[in-house]
């Protein structure tokens, strides 16, 4: 009988390695970096640009 594996995604390998090594000074690093990514993606949509722009 075969058995199903558990789907293992970046964010659950993240949290483990975060876990067992205690590397928590490296959450704010990966959650900035995300912000980042969503904010340049943001701005490169026409519509939310100005939106954007306006909070700088």
């Amino acid at each position: 009988m075969a058995t199903k594996k558990k789907s293992r995604t970046l964010l659950n390998d993240v949290w483990d390695f975060l876990r067992e090594r205690k590397a928590w000074w490296l959450l704010p690093i990966a959650v900035m970096l995300t912000l980042m990514g969503a904010l340049i993606v943001a701005s490169s949509v026409p519509y939310l640009a100005p939106f954007i722009y306006a909070l700088f």
